[in-house]
């Protein structure tokens, strides 16, 4: 028995530690939180949590899940999923942060939270399939570039072949690319849609996020826009797997650095 109690202590030890360098990709870069509570349900708060653990469960396999509980008028359904480039201990790390974090959203009927490396979200009507690009999360980095018009158009091409590459069949939703900005400067792009949306319905949902770096992002440094059906990020360093460079050795640069971002939560 005492074998067996120091081998648990050891292994919680490892997962412990095997979680660390995770770092601030544990924490959430944004949340949305509307509708009605039904924190005084324990029907509706017991399919909550059910949806919300079984996308933990199922999210972790393959990196997407989708789920359901309850019957009648108070049917919860969910969705979670990773981003495509991270690895599957990262993923099953973030969904289940994201599963506990969301419930303190006090079971409001629509809850939606983001995180670097993964999404989840429930609601009391079926949006599985369904584009949605209303409520959302945009990160602008706080620094600007030289030359905006000449930035612009570089980042519009990185951002283009990204995009392009996440709305073509079989591409799992995800798109990457590094872009030669100067001599000295690459730019990087990521574009990812949820898996239960079709490539014209991906597409679409990219073209209208893309559409917004003009009004948000304007000539900063990094700008990510966040909503529920897709996400499009570009950086002029190394962000997504496999890190490029020096960057290989750390996580850190997988993450969003918050101090180095203003963000906009748009509303449904």
């Amino acid at each position: 028995m005492a074998f067996r109690s120091r081998a648990c202590r050891c292994l919680a030890l490892v997962v412990s530690l095997a979680l660390l360098p995770l770092g601030m990709a544990m924490d959430p870069i944004g949340s949305y939180c509307a509708g009605t509570s039904f924190a005084g349900n324990r029907k509706v708060v017991a399919s909550i949590k059910s949806v919300v653990t079984d996308l933990a469960a199922k999210g972790s396999t393959g990196g997407f899940a989708t789920s359901t509980a309850g019957n009648g008028n108070n049917v919860i359904y969910g969705l979670a999923q990773c981003r495509g480039d991270v690895s599957a201990g990262d993923c099953a790390a973030c969904l289940a942060g994201a599963a506990n974090q969301i419930l303190t959203c006090n079971y409001q009927s629509d809850s939606r939270i983001w995180y670097d490396y993964c999404f989840m979200r429930y609601e009391n009507t079926n949006f599985v399939g369904q584009t949605d690009t209303d409520a959302g999360v945009i990160l602008v980095n706080v620094q600007s570039m030289d030359n905006p018009k000449a930035f612009q158009k570089a980042v519009g091409k990185a951002v283009g072949k990204a995009t392009a590459q996440a709305a073509a069949a079989g591409s799992g939703g995800l798109g990457r690319s590094k872009d030669q900005y100067t001599p000295f400067v690459s730019i990087y792009g990521l574009a990812q849609c949820t898996r239960d949306l079709a490539p014209l319905a991906c597409a679409q949902c990219l073209s209208t996020a893309v559409s917004r770096f003009g009004q948000y992002c304007g000539s900063a440094q990094g700008c990510q826009i966040n909503y529920s059906s897709c996400r499009v990020r570009y950086e002029i360093y190394p962000f997504f797997f496999p890190l490029a460079g020096a960057a290989r050795d750390t996580r850190a640069a997988a993450t969003t650095d918050m101090t180095k971002y203003t963000k906009i939560v748009v509303p449904r």
